[in-house]
């Protein structure tokens, strides 16, 4: 079930807002609501991961499984860009 959510921001932020959808031919609501929910994915994503490696022997048992060698796939190399939404890999 989808709900209302309503926020202010100012001028320069929604300027830009408009601007990505414009590009995107998009609803400036609708991008924005996609942005929004981008975010708190990764946020969710971010805290699941910490939790996980927070768990005791976890940490040892990962790094020992996918060490330290560089990533097979292109991209995802340490400090690669992370997608439209900005953000790198860390």
């Amino acid at each position: 079930m989808a709900r209302e959510f309503r926020i202010e921001i100012d001028d320069e932020l929604y300027e830009q807002l408009a601007r990505e959808a414009g590009e995107l031919h998009e609803d400036p609501t609708v991008y924005a609501g996609r942005v929004l929910a981008h975010q708190l994915d990764r946020a969710r994503f971010l805290e699941g991961s910490a939790q996980f490696l927070s768990t005791h022997g976890i940490r040892e048992e990962f790094a020992a499984r996918f060490g330290p060698e560089p990533s097979r796939f292109p991209g995802s190399a340490r400090g690669a860009p992370c997608g439209r939404y900005g953000g790198h890999v860390s």
